[in-house]
């Protein structure tokens, strides 16, 4: 993993005790990275690193992405069901409900 993430093992293991939702599974010492744990580590390298934000701060901007992807996704589904009441209004006013 640190020749993917360029990041000394020392460092992946220190940001997993910062970064709760960074949980590689573990097989006795070895660490075994999933796709999103390489994605999340390597955001959090560009936030530390380009965006020379504290390690708190990294954790805060993950947090504060993950309730705006939340929020869109409820919002996503709330238009869906928007989208079925005028589908349903469309019928009653052609006089098919």
């Amino acid at each position: 993993m640190s020749q993917i993430t360029g990041l000394a093992p020392s460092v992946l293991r220190f940001w997993e005790e910062k970064f709760p939702q960074l949980k590689p599974l573990r097989m006795g010492k070895q660490r075994l990275y999933s796709p999103q744990d390489v994605e999340l580590i390597m955001e959090i390298k560009r936030l530390v690193k380009e965006k020379n934000l504290t390690l708190e701060g990294a954790r805060k901007e993950l947090e504060a992405a993950s309730r705006r992807k939340t929020r869109f996704l409820e919002l996503i589904l709330g238009l869906e069901g928007i989208k079925e009441d005028l589908k349903e209004i469309q019928r009653i006013l052609k006089g098919e409900a």
